[in-house]
C-alpha cells in the first residue's frame, strides 16, 4: 500500500529521497501563493491596459434609439444628455425641452419632453432661454436629443459619463447599438462633443 504521507523527491545529488507530508504541504502552499501572485499581477496588468481606453459615443452616428437607457448595466444609465451651448439657439420654443405636439405652449410637466424633468430652463433675456441638464436626474432616454435633432440644431446629444461608467470590457449598450455609435477611445480624450454643423463633432 502506498504511504500517502511520503512522496518521491529528487534531491540535489540526483538521488531519489522522500519528503514528509508537512514539507509537501509547505511546498504546495508556496507554489500556490506564487501562482496566485502571478495571476493577480496579470489581472492588474489587464486592468491597467483597460484603463488606457474608455467607451464613448459618436454623436454623429447616434440615432436616439433609447437603448442607452435600457441596456446599460447601471441603473440609471451612465449615458447622459449633454448640451453644446456653442450651437444652441437658446429658443423659447425648444423641442428638446417641450413636446412638439403640445396643445398649449407652456412649461407644465406634461408638456416637457424629459420624463424626469432633468432639463432646467432659465430666462437669459428677451425671448432667449438657457437649457441646463441636471445629470443626476437624466436617465439617458434620448427623448430630448431626438426632439432637438429633429426640430432644432442638435445641440443636445448623448455621451457616457466616465465618473459613473464602470468601463465594462464588453459594453452591453455597444453590443445593442444599431448604428455602432459606441467605440473605445483614448482615456486622455474621452469625449466626442457636437460642434457647429449637424452631425459634426469635435474632441
Amino acid at each position: 500500500m502506498v504511504d500517502l504521507r511520503r512522496v518521491d523527491d529528487h534531491s540535489k545529488s540526483g538521488s531519489v529521497g522522500f519528503i514528509d507530508r508537512r514539507s509537501f504541504m509547505q511546498t504546495g502552499l508556496r507554489v500556490g501563493a506564487a501562482v496566485a501572485l502571478t495571476a493577480a499581477a496579470g489581472a492588474t496588468a489587464l486592468k491597467l491596459h483597460a484603463d488606457d481606453t474608455v467607451w464613448q459615443i459618436d454623436p454623429g452616428l447616434c440615432v436616439s434609439c433609447g437603448l442607452c437607457e435600457t441596456e446599460c448595466v447601471l441603473l440609471p444609465s451612465a449615458v447622459k444628455c449633454v448640451h453644446s451651448y456653442g450651437i444652441c439657439g437658446y429658443c423659447n420654443l425648444c423641442f428638446g425641452y417641450l413636446q412638439p405636439n403640445q396643445t398649449e405652449q407652456n412649461t407644465a410637466v406634461e408638456n416637457q419632453m424629459c420624463p424626469t424633468s432633468a432639463i432646467k430652463r432659465t430666462l437669459v433675456e428677451g425671448p432667449y432661454y438657457e437649457y441646463r441638464i441636471d445629470e443626476s436626474l437624466c436617465v439617458g432616454c434620448a427623448k430630448c436629443v431626438k426632439g432637438c435633432t429633429t426640430f432644432g440644431n442638435g445641440a443636445m446629444h448623448l455621451q457616457i459619463r466616465h465618473d459613473v461608467c464602470v468601463n465594462c470590457n464588453e459594453c452591453t449598450i455597444a453590443r445593442a447599438c444599431p448604428t455602432r455609435a459606441f467605440s473605445r477611445r483614448d482615456a486622455a480624450t474621452p469625449y466626442k462633443i457636437k460642434a457647429m454643423g449637424s452631425g459634426k463633432e469635435g474632441t
